[in-house]
């Protein structure tokens, strides 16, 4: 599985509920499981980002529909990077000529 990290942004809707935020997480936990994906952290962030995620998905593809989904609602703006854990990232700069 590729690890992805999702920057999250409450938009004005969505800071306007931001009592609901809690149920939008669960229901978005449940939203990227029928996109294969799994939250496997889901941080609330001080500083140019509201919320943190890091997701697990055999492909990043399955992760842009995820945030297309969750994004369309109105609540957030989403911004999603491939990650590579160390162990990983060495064996590609190994692998360099």
């Amino acid at each position: 599985m590729a690890t992805f990290v999702l920057t999250i942004n409450w938009t004005d809707q969505g800071i306007r509920a931001v009592k609901d935020a809690p149920k939008r997480s669960a229901a978005a936990k449940e939203l990227a499981k029928k996109f294969g994906v799994e939250l496997k952290e889901v941080y609330l962030t001080s500083g140019a980002h509201d919320i943190l995620v890091i997701a697990e998905a055999p492909l990043g593809d399955h992760v842009t529909k995820f945030a297309l989904a969750i994004g369309s609602q109105g609540n957030v703006r989403t911004s999603t990077s491939r990650a590579w854990p160390e162990a990983e990232w060495t064996k590609l700069i190994s692998e360099l000529p």
